[in-house]
């Protein structure tokens, strides 16, 4: 297993899909994971700092743990089949519940806790991104996080509960 940090949720164009990065702590591949709308919105929350006024459904989960006495050590995505990754949340007393990787990943974040990555996973579907000089990479970096972050909030701004129905 390997640590993993988020990078941050993307915007995929031109399907407006939205996707969580990860990186290899120390390492050089990036993992993009295909998530939905409200775990988009649940992951960039927290990144940016943005507290709801009601508790999100991660926010409830993340409460009820601390509540029971519990926390979360860590998470763990553990496998991808066919372009799906499965994960786990791991507790402080060694049991493991199953996860859709998104919500293990939001729930990471608000633990907060590590995020391991398995080397299998990064292996089949880890990319590695060129590397720019490092000004013209800190340059693009800045422009395409406004950018995505401008995406991202057209995004949310247009999206309707009758979205989430499929």
């Amino acid at each position: 297993m390997r640590e993993v940090e988020v990078v941050g949720v993307r915007i995929e164009l031109p399907s407006n899909q939205p996707l969580v990065l990860l990186k290899e702590i120390n390492g050089e591949r990036h993992l993009p994971i295909w998530i939905g709308a409200p775990e988009a919105s649940a992951i960039a929350f927290v990144q940016q700092g943005i507290v709801p006024p009601r508790p999100m459904t991660h926010d409830l989960l993340a409460s009820v743990v601390a509540a029971l006495g519990r926390t979360v050590s860590e998470v763990r995505l553990v496998s991808v089949e066919d372009t799906v990754f499965y994960a786990e949340l791991v507790f402080d007393n060694g049991v493991t519940v199953s996860s859709r990787a998104s919500d293990a990943i939001a729930v990471a974040l608000r633990a907060p806790c590590p995020i391991l990555c398995a080397d299998a996973v990064l292996d089949e579907a880890g990319v590695r991104i060129a590397e720019a000089d490092e000004d013209e990479e800190d340059e693009e970096d800045s422009e395409n996080a406004e950018n995505e972050l401008r995406q991202f909030r057209e995004f949310l701004a247009d999206v309707e509960p009758e979205d989430f129905e499929r």
